[in-house]
């Protein structure tokens, strides 16, 4: 049950934080066990702030076999199985990936990173500076080290690096060359791992996952993991009721006026090719009940200069993208920014989203106040 005390977790990340300091946290470890049990190689597109990065550290701390952060939720009886056992877990954050730099400053910040991961796990890497020797290196090690343990690999934001780069073609080259060097060392030891899951913005064929992990489940627009990153209105107000009670105080309407203009200005995100689940932002959201203003929160944390440079490079305008009519397949094919077309990749950044499906096609709009004007700004 929700306790009027618990602080709202805005803007973290971590699932071992928001469970040791009381926060709230809404139960989605339901569709981590479902994963678990059914998918082997897994792949999640969802939009930035919609919590694919607690999604990935969630998945960290089960497999880790931390139960007590799990006490009541859903994953307690997937830890309490007898067959579970514990497994040691590699986990990238391509977020935090130096960009500024060029591909030298990409190149070492990927292997320092995987270098600290080995450090955690007690193992050597060898004398290299290559991300993707020492990633191989890594999963193999890490095997051996903890007793021929099949290993469980993470990769959040996988595109992330890329994605910076998608207005400059020649860097995008070197970025996905060095990418791909990296992920395919997953295909070449897999005899060594026993899950793999990755996220991103969208599936793009140049960094190599998904030619080389053929064996990939896409979960991005499966209805049963629809509602996996993101808030129902049915869990917010489940989850939520104190903060909802005194916003609509403050702001002097009832709780049915405050949630209806909550719908208006941050529900609609739709991931759900059967247009079922109708999601909210919950950076958006989360930050709505501490602030209890409404305002363009998601925006607020970047609308980078990618998306600008995207849109004028290519003479976009806001407008044209109102009601627009897509095949029901284009979001399912590994493509790129220069050959996916701007509706797709505004989709998967989260500036359009399902609206309707008609026979063979969908339709893509702003799924609400603040998206449409964030991207009229």
């Amino acid at each position: 049950m929700h306790n009027p005390r618990q602080k709202l977790p805005t803007g973290i990340q971590t699932f071992e934080i928001i469970r040791t300091e009381g926060r709230v946290y809404v139960d989605k470890t339901n569709y981590l066990v479902e994963i678990i049990d059914n998918i082997r190689v897994c792949f999640l597109a969802r939009p930035r702030r919609f919590g694919k990065s607690l999604t990935v550290s969630t998945f960290d701390a089960l497999f880790s076999g931390r139960k007590h952060l799990f006490e009541g939720l859903y994953a307690e009886e997937f830890l309490n199985r007898p067959e579970f056992t514990p497994s040691p877990v590699i986990l990238l954050d391509m977020s935090k990936v130096a960009k500024s730099r060029g591909i030298e400053g990409i190149r070492e910040s990927l292997a320092y990173q995987i270098k600290s991961i080995a450090i955690r796990h007690g193992v050597s890497l060898p004398d290299s500076e290559l991300p993707c020797v020492l990633f191989d290196s890594l999963i193999e090690q890490t095997y051996y080290k903890n007793n021929k343990q099949k290993v469980v690999v993470l990769i959040d934001e996988y595109d992330a690096p890329y994605v910076e780069f998608v207005n400059d073609s020649d860097m995008a080259d070197l970025v996905c060359g060095e990418l791909r060097d990296c992920y395919i060392q997953m295909k070449a030891n897999d005899r060594y791992i026993r899950f793999i899951f990755i996220t991103g913005i969208s599936k793009f064929a140049r960094l190599g996952v998904f030619s080389t992990l053929n064996n990939t489940t896409d979960i991005s627009l499966m209805p049963e993991f629809a509602g996996m990153c993101g808030l129902t209105e049915e869990e917010i107000v489940h989850h939520f009721p104190d903060y909802i009670d005194d916003t609509a105080k403050k702001m002097k309407i009832s709780v049915d006026e405050l949630l209806e203009q909550m719908r208006y200005y941050y529900n609609g995100f739709c991931f759900d090719d059967e247009i079922q689940t109708k999601l909210y932002n919950p950076f958006s959201t989360l930050s709505f009940f501490g602030r209890k203003k409404f305002s363009n929160y998601w925006i607020q944390t970047g609308r980078s200069k990618v998306l600008s440079d995207y849109m004028k490079t290519r003479h976009l305008t806001v407008e044209q993208f109102r009601n627009f009519t897509i095949p029901e397949d284009f979001a399912e094919s590994p493509g790129d920014v220069d050959t996916t077309t701007p509706e797709g990749f505004l989709y998967q950044c989260g500036y359009l989203t399902l609206r309707h499906r008609k026979e063979n096609s969908f339709l893509l709009d702003y799924p609400n106040t603040e998206v449409l004007n964030s991207m009229s700004a």
